[in-house]
């Protein structure tokens, strides 16, 4: 076995044993009345296929892993493509055992295979790796996760050999059971441990004699017993992870637990978080210790924000990189962009892809800029637009001041050197470059290149007609038509 990586998780399966594990991401999901794969739906700010392969890539005691795709299987495939497990096709969707059917090439060369479903996001390491190793203690052939819920309504119930037996006799589910198996509170999750010789010498015991003529790997728990096979159930204390998102409410139930999970985590780990309810942080988002997240703040993607940083209300920040020190205002919205060590941004500044703001830099209110470069304690304080511009240090960008980057075809870029003065209103026609320390004046549209330390002025001149206005006036008060 190779090397434990350090964030998997220790198991104590016989380490000869070869682990698979199977996520069954197959079906359409027909209860979320949706045109899109069941889990392709996000909940906390990715699919939740991707949340089940990131617990299942946590497990130590397995080699490799497998989702099992079919409803939309390109759509599925290429979502996750970049998550590192491998694929099998169940082109014709006829059920979880028919899943494992279908899979019997790619999982027979495993002793052990552990089946998750790829609609639970909430599932852990740490269980996962505790199924495996209950199903290898008791040496048994087939081991299925059990939880129990206050209100089990809809979901296959565990009738065990006894109360306090590990062993199982069957599972039986909602609409088969009698008056008195409603009243078992243990469910049967969808997840299961499975001896893989075992698993492929009785699925094909399987039968579609069902409402919907499907073939139900549950039903491998009767087959089992009946060739007096161990079949046994583990349950888990946490009940919520085994949770599945087979409706728009239990979906949003999901996203809300996983997104507070993350707000407390992010606490633990020493960020303030105020009103963290009201907060939508999701799941890859990293924040240093000391950072203060004010209300209604979203944190989305891959954003990683440093320490001493202040995010007030409002913004939404997505894919961005934000360093130590940095003060972001309300209301700002910024994806893939960068933001350097003690800069301000805001209130209400949008910075769109490729906006690099530098060390100390100030970029205020109403100002928008894309693939931009603001350099290190420069300033754009407002209602600015920024675009296809490198902008060195020391900058003053003045009110109002526009790059012309876009002539109808062609992008093109602005360079405005170190010490340049902007004034307000200046309209900068792209391709251009400005100087080191030059000044552009006022209202100026600049066309040409500016050398260095000079002035550039592009602007009308000034003309005064002294009397205009009152002779003005008083040829329109003798046009006015008189009152009668």
């Amino acid at each position: 076995m190779a090397k434990t990586p350090e964030n998997k998780h220790k198991s104590s399966t016989t380490a000869s044993q070869r682990v698979a594990i199977a996520i069954m991401a197959a079906g359409k999901g027909t209860r979320l009345k949706s045109k899109h794969p069941k889990v392709l739906h996000e909940v906390g700010g990715k699919p939740i296929l991707a949340h089940v392969i990131a617990a299942a890539k946590k497990v130590v005691a397995a080699q490799d892993i497998f989702a099992i795709i079919g409803h939309e299987a390109d759509r599925v495939r290429a979502a996750v493509a970049d998550c590192g497990v491998q694929f099998v096709l169940q082109a014709d969707q006829r059920g979880t055992g028919h899943a494992l059917m279908v899979a019997r090439e790619a999982l027979s060369p495993y002793d052990q295979v552990i089946v998750l479903s790829g609609d639970a996001p909430l599932i852990t390491a740490e269980t996962i790796q505790g199924l495996s190793d209950f199903h290898a203690a008791q040496k048994a052939t087939m081991t299925l996760l059990s939880a129990e819920l206050q209100d089990p309504s809809g979901y296959g119930r565990v009738i065990r050999k006894s109360a306090k037996s590990p062993e199982v006799r069957a599972i039986v589910e909602e609409k088969a059971a009698s008056a008195q198996q409603k009243k078992i509170r243990e469910i049967n999750s969808g997840f299961y441990a499975f001896s893989v010789g075992e698993l492929y010498a009785h699925i094909g015991d399987l039968t579609t004699q069902n409402a919907h003529g499907e073939y139900y790997l549950t039903d491998m728990a009767g087959v089992f017993h009946r060739a007096r096979k161990k079949v046994v159930a583990m349950k888990t204390p946490q009940a919520g992870e085994v949770l599945g998102s087979n409706t728009r409410a239990e979906m949003v139930d999901l996203d809300a637990r996983l997104r507070m999970a993350k707000c407390l985590q992010l606490m633990n780990d020493g960020v303030t978080i105020f009103y963290p309810a009201t907060c939508v942080i999701d799941s890859d988002v990293e924040v240093a210790p000391d950072t203060v997240i004010e209300p209604f703040v979203q944190l989305l993607g891959k954003t990683k924000v440093g320490g001493d940083c202040r995010i007030r209300s409002y913004c939404v920040i997505k894919n961005t990189e934000i360093a130590d020190g940095v003060m972001v205002l309300p209301g700002c919205v910024m994806d893939d962009s960068r933001i350097g060590k003690g800069a301000t941004v805001g209130p209400f500044s949008r910075l769109r892809p490729g906006s690099d703001i530098g060390e100390g830099a100030h970029v205020g209110n109403f100002v928008e800029t894309k693939k931009m470069k603001l350099g290190k304690g420069s300033k754009a304080n407002h209602l600015t637009y920024l675009g296809d511009a490198e902008i060195g240090e020391g900058v003053n960008v003045g009110a109002g001041t526009i790059t012309c980057n876009y002539d109808g075809v062609h992008k093109h870029k602005t360079v405005i050197e170190d010490g340049v003065f902007v004034g307000s209103d200046a309209t900068l026609v792209a391709p251009l470059t400005i100087g080191k320390g030059a000044y552009v004046a006022a209202g100026s549209c600049i066309t040409d290149d500016v050398p260095a330390d000079s002035l550039a002025l592009g602007r009308a001149r000034q003309t005064i007609k002294e009397g205009w206005a009152r002779e003005k006036r008083g040829a329109q008060a003798a046009q006015k038509p008189k009152q009668g």
